[in-house]
């Protein structure tokens, strides 16, 4: 039981394959959806990810591989490691950065825009991360 890497609906997969499709920093893909919920993936290297939020929606990050450093407005940073799990809440500010690569898994509803209200060179519309290239 597979599907193909290319398939709009891919039930079973190898995260590692997935990665290896993915060129592009800072550039969400849409593995898979549950109910009004995509599952991404996403490779994280420097700091281009500006300040943003998203106003109605939270946003769960799991790391697969590598440490992100986040940040969250009015906190100190704080630095998750390869298995950690985090809910950015709604309406909080919030960037994420890493020195060496970095790969995670996002959880967010199907509305949640990639920097929220922010536009900035990195910004991919939910359009592109359904793309895989």
């Amino acid at each position: 039981m597979g599907s193909d890497l290319h398939s709009p609906y891919i039930y079973l997969m190898n995260i590692n394959d997935y990665f290896s499709e993915i060129t592009a920093y800072f550039s969400p893909k849409v593995i898979g959806e549950v109910n009004d919920v995509f599952v991404k993936l996403a490779k994280i290297k420097g700091e281009d990810i500006p300040w943003h939020n998203h106003a109605h929606e939270d946003e769960a990050f799991f790391i697969l591989e590598g440490e992100l450093l986040f940040e969250e407005e009015g906190k100190d940073s704080f630095l998750l490691k390869k298995g950690d799990f985090y809910v950015v809440k709604q309406g909080v500010n919030h960037r994420v950065s890493s020195k060496e690569e970095c790969r995670i898994m996002l959880i967010e509803n199907k509305s949640t825009a990639h920097t929220g209200e922010v536009q900035s060179d990195i910004t991919k519309s939910i359009e592109e991360q359904l793309n895989l290239r």
